[in-house]
């Protein structure tokens, strides 16, 4: 595992990053949070150790990211992600995970480049137009979580979302709330590792 600031673009910000085989997981923080969060949680451990490929990425939507300057425009990020996940894993289609805003990018990602798959904790925005557009093209696993006391992201539009897309499930987790990854940690790391199963079929 590697710890390094990257230039992507106009932007230098910081990557963690595993070598590995098979699908690569990108990992996309809330806006509260950094690619720390993911450590913070023991799940960077835990993919090394399986030698999953994976790539934690510090975007310029954060407020408290090391990636500059910074920006929550959304073509900005999508720009940023595609060019580390190019740097690190060339051609290949990743699985996407990502928290509240980090959720709406990696949705707003998908809805451009090719991905394997979504796991999405506390999406928000979900039905934007250029998203809505796009959702008929999801032909792929969407796993979508959401704390039963999350007072951020709206269960009702996941609930919706989930029946939209065809190959969608919506888990609630009880008692968490936005951040509900961070509460139910070891919960959150098993529904990854089931989802990357049917990534890596």
């Amino acid at each position: 595992m590697s710890e390094k600031i990257l230039d992507l673009g106009n932007h230098r910000c910081r990557v963690i990053a595993s070598r590995g085989s098979g699908v690569p997981i990108v990992l996309l923080h809330g806006y509260s949070y950094t690619s720390a969060v993911w450590q913070r949680i023991s799940l960077m451990d835990l993919l090394k150790e399986k030698h999953v490929p994976f790539l934690g990425l510090d975007m310029p939507y954060g407020g408290h990211s090391d990636c500059h300057p910074h920006s929550r425009n959304v073509e900005t990020n999508v720009s940023v992600a595609r060019e580390a996940i190019s740097a690190f894993f060339g051609s290949a289609s990743p699985m996407l995970v990502g928290a509240s805003l980090g959720a709406h990018m990696a949705l707003q990602y998908a809805a451009r480049f090719p991905v394997k798959c979504l796991l999405l904790v506390g999406a928000v925005r979900v039905f934007e137009s250029r998203l809505t557009e796009a959702y008929n093209n999801f032909r792929f696993p969407v796993r979508l979580i959401i704390g039963s006391e999350d007072r951020i992201a709206s269960e009702e539009d996941l609930r919706t979302l989930a029946g939209k897309l065809p190959y969608a499930k919506l888990t609630v987790y009880e008692g968490e709330g936005h951040s509900a990854y961070i509460g139910s940690s070891e919960r959150f790391k098993r529904d990854l590792l089931e989802l990357y199963a049917l990534a890596e079929q």
